[in-house]
């Protein structure tokens, strides 16, 4: 490919509402350009790219039995009312009408789809297992994306999905996922962890996430560097100290004038914060055949913890969930600054198990300027629910074996999930076992964001002068730099190069423009390719052409006819998986 005929531009300048370094790179090398918020458009370079991601990704799925297969991006929202995901999700799902006046969705995600296949297609134990995928167009309307393709509303994605005739079957196909994604993820370059995570939306039994760690990601994570333990901090749990066994005094009434907060209440009656409650209100969503419906929610977790809304969220089985306005809380009775769970009428209230088992913690009084002392769960207050709704913080202890945790941030890259018959269930995908008995099909859902993952990678690697891509998933293997000669047919030289890689399976992007040296090597290093030969009068003199490897800048003199030996053998040392 000539550059002088590529559909691309490069940029001196970095994009204005670029926030992190892929999103600068990308676009200043001519990958991809935005055409509205979280919605891109990719050129050539970057869909070469995103074709040898999809072709590794197509190698590793086919090696654990995968098959491919198509579906829509538009789908009858009739499968998902059957599931019950089409109330329970909220504004990212994308809905409208046909002409007819039918509901439909744009895909999220395909578990309906691929329910409504099974339930048409398996019959019986002997189809059984199954798996098959897809490479396909998704969209979920989120209200934030940021960081060009790191948080986009439409995107490329491999989903898979596992059928089983039991559980055993699940559990071997989760982990063959499991490995396959770490290849997939080290043949692209990328280091990426396995960790923990809430299955959200998916539902089901078991998820984990593949993160790629990075200060830019949105996601928190808690590992244990002792034992191993690593979850999303959205669902990591950790060791919750034993509360001192007290006896509950009488409860107590008393004036905290301007002390709204934990801090200043403490400091205030001179305790600890571990001696107050905490109350924080959301408002709940809840969907469902019946109609959709909001609720108050009173969360209540020790004075020098956090609410965890996510852990909130799937206790109480709402589909979505917001901060409460002042407003809200005033309505329900409650005071901001001053909440209490006592005496509160009509909200649901939701206890984490620590404050649970306290005593005589500082509550508020429901009254402005005042808390009240010694209250007790179970006494004073009742819970609509309790459970573990604190989240996890740096140095917390680990779960499983105490020691101390750390933080770290992530962006999530792949997710795999333990379906079980969540969905068999609902849209009738059964099958007759060996005794002629109806079972439901167990299924697993998987996937990867495939813009995400070269965003991702782009991201890891990458200098102050550009990109520098792994050559596994490189657009092109070999940049080349005509420069002309006086006495040198340089141009000459260079065909004679481009035809005999290209020959070898090697084509390489060519430089041909009328430029300076310094604006194509500049742009050489912007785009990133693995391996650079500059094909100039100088270098023929000094008998053959410069050949420079763009992640080391390590440089040397080929002899023309050993060129196509010598790229090869670079690229086969770089695309080698440890």
């Amino acid at each position: 490919m000539r550059i002088s005929r590529l559909f691309s531009l490069t940029l001196r300048e970095n994009p204005t509402e670029a926030e992190v370094a892929s999103h600068r790179l990308l676009v200043r090398a001519g990958f991809i350009r935005q055409l509205g918020a979280g919605i891109f458009s990719y050129l050539p370079l970057a869909y070469r790219v995103i074709h040898n991601i999809m072709t590794i990704m197509r190698e590793e799925m086919n090696t654990i039995g995968g098959q491919e297969i198509l579906m829509p991006v538009v789908q009858p929202a009739d499968t998902w009312k059957e599931t019950g995901r089409y109330f329970q999700i909220g504004s990212e799902m994308g809905r409208f009408k046909d002409k007819t006046g039918h509901d439909m969705v744009l895909a999220m995600t395909h578990e309906e789809v691929v329910s409504d296949l099974v339930r048409g297609t398996i019959r019986s134990y002997r189809q059984l297992p199954a798996l098959i995928y897809h490479l396909q167009t998704k969209w979920r309307d989120d209200p934030r994306p940021r960081a060009g393709l790191i948080r986009v509303r439409e995107f490329i994605m491999l989903d898979s999905y596992s059928l089983d005739a039991d559980w055993q079957g699940l559990d071997a196909q989760y982990k063959n996922h499991y490995d396959a994604y770490f290849k997939i993820f080290n043949r692209c370059g990328l280091p990426a962890v396995a960790v923990r995570s809430d299955s959200g939306m998916m539902g089901g039994k078991e998820a984990h996430e593949y993160m790629y760690l990075t200060p830019i990601g949105e996601d928190s994570l808690l590992f244990c560097d002792a034992c191993g333990y690593s979850a999303n901090r959205q669902v990591a749990m950790f060791r919750k100290p034993d509360p001192r066994p007290e006896e509950a005094l009488p409860i107590e009434k008393v004036a905290t004038p301007g002390a709204s907060s934990i801090e200043d209440l403490a400091r205030f009656l001179n305790i600890s914060p571990e001696q107050t409650a905490k109350a924080v209100f959301f408002s709940a969503h809840f969907s469902a055949d019946g109609g959709d419906q909001d609720k108050l929610v009173f969360a209540v977790v020790r004075g020098d913890m956090e609410v965890n809304e996510t852990k909130v969220a799937n206790l109480v089985k709402a589909s979505e969930l917001r901060p409460a306005t002042d407003e809200e809380i005033i309505a329900s009775g409650a005071q901001p600054g001053y909440a209490s769970p006592v005496g509160l009428q009509g909200v649901m209230v939701v206890v984490d198990d620590l404050v649970a088992r306290s005593s005589n913690l500082v509550a508020g009084a429901n009254d402005a300027g005042f808390h009240l002392r010694n209250v007790n769960y179970g006494r004073d207050y009742s819970a609509t629910i309790t459970g573990d709704i604190a989240s996890a913080r740096e140095g917390d202890p680990c779960p499983e074996c105490g020691a101390p945790m750390r933080l770290v941030r992530g962006v999530e890259v792949g997710n795999i999930f333990k379906l079980g018959t969540r969905y068999s269930d609902a849209l009738g995908c059964t099958f007759l076992d060996e005794q002629g008995s109806s079972q439901p099909v167990i299924m697993g859902s998987y996937g990867i964001g495939v813009g995400r993952l070269m965003a991702c990678i782009a991201e890891e690697h990458h200098d102050e002068r550009g990109l520098i891509w792994p050559a596994s998933v490189a657009p092109y293997p070999v940049h080349m730099v005509i420069l002309p000669g006086k006495e040198v047919d340089t141009s000459r030289i260079a065909a004679s190069i481009e035809a005999a890689l290209t020959e070898a399976g090697l084509e390489p992007l060519v430089d041909d423009r009328v430029d300076s040296a310094g604006v194509k090597f500049n742009d050489a290093d912007l785009i990133g390719l693995p391996v650079r030969l500059t094909v100039s009068e100088r270098a023929f003199k000094q008998g053959g052409v410069e050949m420079k490897l763009r992640a080391s800048g390590e440089s040397s003199i080929v002899p023309l006819e050993q060129v196509v030996g010598a790229v090869r053998s670079i690229l086969d040392g770089l695309s080698r998986i440890d």
